[in-house]
């Protein structure tokens, strides 16, 4: 890792979470703080690199030196930012996107009158999978993968499905790591490989990475 090792590059890099409206007042979420992220995109800036970060809901301060930040809610309005940021170097799918989000937004509060309530969800946008794919894809694509057990199977098959380059998994629900924590650890699996980062702050692990893309794609 050098000062300016990533100058030249123009890395995009997605982080928080995505809140999916049901009504004015309720949504679909997730726990996922944008720690990871808002990490990687500081390192990259600091190593050089010229930063696009997109950002769901959190309440984190931008990081220095980024080229710019774009601050969203919903996986429909982070796809759109991602797409509209390429062509890139590399992407960084950190942010946890909602799979699932309500096929209709009440326009009021839904107020409370029966037992049950039956919610009817549609799928989002797979952002991952579709820059994989893209007309302007990155030469590096990076994506996350925040399992609860079997996170190897999980993230390999991610790998496969979504044709990403690494799958950056970690095991959450569990103390001092993964969402909402300072500190994580990392197993980032390519085709024919892997490699165990941490446990570590976030931080570091952000660096961690970089030095690993690097090492695979050095030009």
């Amino acid at each position: 890792m050098s000062a300016a090792d990533l100058s030249g590059r123009r890395i995009v890099v997605s982080a928080g979470p995505t809140f999916e409206d049901i009504d004015p007042v309720r949504f679909i979420g997730n726990r996922s703080s944008g720690k990871m992220g808002f990490a990687i995109a500081e390192a990259a800036a600091r190593r050089g690199a010229q930063v696009v970060l997109v950002a769901g809901p959190v309440s984190l301060p931008t990081p220095p030196g980024l080229q710019q930040r774009v601050d969203v809610r919903s996986a429909r309005q982070m796809r759109e930012a991602v797409i509209a940021q390429l062509p890139a170097d590399v992407y960084i799918g950190a942010a946890a996107v909602a799979d699932y989000a309500p096929a209709e937004v009440a326009p009021g509060k839904i107020k409370k009158k029966d037992e049950q309530l039956t919610l009817a969800l549609v799928r989002t946008p797979d952002i991952l999978a579709e820059v994989a794919v893209h007309a302007r894809r990155p030469t590096v694509v990076v994506g996350f993968a925040a399992e609860t057990h079997d996170v190897e199977f999980y993230a390999r098959g991610k790998l496969e499905k979504k044709k990403v380059d690494m799958i950056a998994a970690n095991r959450v629900g569990v103390s001092g790591s993964g969402f909402e924590s300072d500190d994580n650890a990392l197993t980032v699996y390519w085709l024919d490989g892997e490699r165990a980062l941490g446990p570590a702050p976030k931080t570091a692990l952000a660096d961690q990475l970089l030095d690993l893309i690097l090492a695979r794609w050095p030009a």
